[in-house]
């Protein structure tokens, strides 16, 4: 008698997974950062939110939405990434040159040119492991980690689809981030976390 071995299981679909995401309930957020597997977490709290809202503030003079230019700037989108994934960067950039108008579509599929995450002891970890290098290899050129706890900011360029870290500042920086031109005064980020 020979046994019968199991099926081999069928990775769900992107389209069946989106729809597992658009079914979570409010203040759950789902991403697919493998294929076919639905990742979730919670709201972020208040320092990471703090921390979100000056960066955002602070590269206001780069977005063309906010009477800058160069950049549209958006905070946690949906972006469809290539290999069936789809993540919620906190901040996502888009050169003006590059998509001179904003796409509508949801979930985005054009890939951003910068995005950048605000680390929290429940998604650092992701972040840094599968986020970032999707990010890279999926042809986002910009990436930056932003670490409230450590008031730090780690500036990453896609080179040959990996993440290199090119720049860092720190809480009294003042200087220019890559890629956006003008002083940081990455101390002003933290003045409310």
């Amino acid at each position: 008698m020979h046994a019968m071995s199991e099926p081999a299981r069928r990775r769900p679909t992107f389209d069946e997974v989106y729809r597992q995401i658009v079914a979570l309930p409010h203040g759950v957020t789902g991403q697919i950062l493998e294929p076919g597997v639905l990742t979730t977490m919670s709201r972020p709290g208040v320092a990471h939110e703090l921390a979100l809202l000056g960066v955002y503030d602070g590269l206001g003079g780069s977005d063309a939405r906010r009477e800058g230019k160069g950049w549209w700037l958006l905070r946690e989108m949906e972006i469809r990434f290539a290999g069936e994934r789809l993540a919620v960067p906190d901040l996502v950039g888009f050169r003006v040159e590059r998509t001179p108008e904003l796409p509508r579509d949801n979930p985005m599929v054009i890939v951003p040119d910068f995005c950048a995450e605000v680390l929290s002891p429940t998604t650092a970890r992701q972040d840094r492991m599968l986020k970032l290098p999707m990010y890279a290899e999926c042809g986002v050129r910009w990436m930056w980690l932003v670490d409230p706890e450590l008031r730090i900011v780690e500036v990453f360029e896609a080179v040959d689809g990996r993440p290199m870290r090119v720049a860092g500042a720190e809480e009294g920086s003042v200087g220019a981030l890559p890629p956006f031109e003008g002083e940081q005064h990455v101390g002003r980020w933290w003045s409310n976390a």
